[in-house]
């Protein structure tokens, strides 16, 4: 079966490529390709796949693994920045997010579905913040979230008292070390995600009202649309998102980390998006080329720890790898690479 697997692995990564040729997720997919084709030429064992106790284990598995929070922050915040704003705090909401599952199920008895819906709650609260900041009185995205990208890790830390609480509950512990028919359960979450998210966006008038948003905000005013509304609802989703990896993140190390969780989140988020198509001017937004990006981003986090790169340097070649690909994203880029490359030379008759 795994051997199966590992055949047609590359068979079917071309056939998407193929697929996707004239896709603004073609460039992204073809960058995560050509690491992979990197890793299983020159890094031993990544490739490598097996099944533990009826799990599938090895470093791709890792990849999907470690990439959860980042994925679920991409898909929120590819409908922030398809409105034309921009959200600085989700790293901070994910460690409220923990900190609030942890100190509930910890300190203060609730079950593990309560301490759950408490985290989830006071995230939607925050992203409502956000929104009514943004959308409500009109503050700049980048200044409105600043605010809660400073504030949110100082509420983390007043609710767990400055300590890093541990906890062993197996449901909570679940969310990011169970499996579920041989995979990882966060990241059939990050599927259920998307599910959900396209089925909002694409198969209701939701989505093309956050392309006018962000396209033209006073011209779909005009039009009658509540941009307020729809600006509001996004930031408000985004939390949910935040919330989520937040659980994910304190899953993982069974604990509520204040300091640490979410740290630096925001900035890969956005690059995913960024990656994956969507113009930080908005308008049309790419779900699946945002989850790419994230991809992208772990598979190159995890290649670099695996190549033993140390983590003082680790941001440097991953700032070159995603400006190469925002490159190869540009027509105007790829118009002038095409004009520096010889030509050849027309034959007199």
């Amino acid at each position: 079966m795994l051997s199966l697997v590992s055949i047609l692995f590359w068979p079917v990564f071309v056939a998407l490529l193929v697929v996707a040729r004239r896709q603004r997720i073609f460039w992204p997919l073809l960058a995560l390709g050509l690491l992979l084709l990197f890793n299983q030429l020159f890094t031993p064992g990544f490739f490598g796949l097996e099944i533990r106790d009826g799990h599938l284990y090895g470093a791709r598995i890792d990849v999907l693994k470690q990439g959860v929070p980042v994925m679920l922050l991409a898909l929120g915040m590819t409908l922030v920045i398809a409105t034309g704003g921009v959200d600085l705090s989700v790293g901070a909401i994910m460690a409220v997010s923990g900190a609030v599952l942890a100190q509930a199920a910890v300190s203060w008895g609730c079950s593990p579905a309560v301490s759950i819906a408490l985290a989830i709650g006071v995230s939607l609260l925050l992203g409502a913040w956000n929104g009514a900041l943004v959308a409500g009185i009109g503050i700049q995205p980048i200044v409105a979230t600043l605010i809660l990208m400073v504030a949110g890790r100082g509420i983390a830390q007043l609710i767990t008292d400055g300590q890093i609480i541990n906890f062993t509950d197996p449901t909570l512990v679940f969310i990011a070390n169970g499996y579920v028919l041989g995979l990882p359960f966060n990241f059939i979450l990050v599927l259920l995600m998307l599910g959900v998210t396209a089925a909002l966006t694409r198969g209701t008038a939701l989505g093309l009202l956050i392309e006018a948003v962000g396209d033209n905000d006073t011209a779909s005013r005009f039009a009658g649309v509540n941009s307020r509304f729809v600006k509001f609802t996004t930031y408000v989703f985004l939390g949910f998102c935040s919330a989520l990896a937040g659980l994910v993140a304190a899953a993982e190390i069974k604990s509520a980390d204040a300091n640490h969780a979410g740290l630096y989140a925001e900035l890969d988020a956005i690059l995913a998006v960024v990656v994956g198509g969507t113009a930080l001017t908005g308008g049309r937004f790419y779900l699946l080329g945002s989850l790419v990006g994230a991809l992208l981003i772990q598979t190159l986090t995890t290649t670099m720890y695996a190549r033993n790169i140390s983590a003082d340097i680790a941001p440097v070649p991953k700032a070159i790898v995603i400006i190469a690909v925002c490159l190869l994203q540009s027509d105007r880029a790829r118009a002038l690479f095409t004009r520096m490359l010889p030509r050849k030379k027309e034959v007199s008759a």
